[in-house]
């Protein structure tokens, strides 16, 4: 994957094919137990506890996670009206996949607030397939690295980010096993993708794609 700044159609035709497939060019690793389950974000079973809401926006969402799960989201504003409002609801996207494989929900209320089009439908399905496979994930998960790389007439937008899952792990949801790995390389993903704002104003991500590994993310 070539790290540059593409324009938007661009970057949109560069990511659909691969999102609606394995939405990653086979980085899904869902089928091995004993691997984390890549681009699923977060969940787990244990007691509920909400999140406090990620800015002091009025609007800003709350998220609700098992207790067994911990979220770092690491943005700061850059002083442009436009990309912090879209880096802030992608970070809220991040969020509310977490909150969506915490619940085993694809389509919970977060969720169609900040995702919509295939990158909705793929993670709806995601959720379902990880569920039904009997697994979540449990630990620690972290979000950064986050830039706006385009943004056409205010409307449509390229951004990426990185999530840090060195500290997270899949568990079975019947037994509550944490299946634990080595750490890796593949903990650390870079996710490409275009946000839409909608008629709220809400910034949605309508289409993804992620990969392990990347350079771009890869620390320690």
């Amino acid at each position: 994957m070539k790290r540059r700044t593409l324009p938007v159609a661009a970057a949109l035709a560069a990511t659909a094919a691969l999102l609606l497939t394995a939405c990653g060019g086979g980085d899904d690793s869902s089928k091995d137990k004993n691997d984390k389950i890549a681009g699923a974000g977060t969940g787990g079973s244990g007691s509920p506890s909400l999140s406090a809401s990620a800015s002091a926006d009025k609007n800003a969402p709350t998220f609700t996670y098992p207790s067994d799960i911990d979220t770092t989201v690491e943005r700061q504003p850059i002083g442009d009206a436009t990309k912090d409002a879209i880096l802030r609801d992608v970070s809220y996207s991040a969020q509310a996949r977490l909150e969506a494989f915490a619940k085993g929900q694809g389509q919970t209320a977060n969720m169609n607030r900040y995702f919509a089009a295939s990158a909705l439908s793929y993670w709806t399905q995601r959720v379902a397939t990880v569920r039904k496979e009997g697994l979540t994930v449990t630990g620690h998960y972290r979000f950064f690295n986050f830039e706006v790389t385009d943004v056409a007439s205010g409307k449509t937008a390229a951004v990426r980010y990185c999530e840090d899952q060195s500290k997270g792990y899949s568990k079975e949801i019947k037994t509550g096993k944490v299946l634990r790995t080595k750490p890796s390389n593949d903990d650390f993903i870079f996710y490409t993708l275009q946000a839409a704002k909608d008629s709220r104003g809400d910034w949605q991500v309508t289409e993804q794609n992620w990969k392990k590994a990347d350079s771009a993310c890869v620390q320690g």
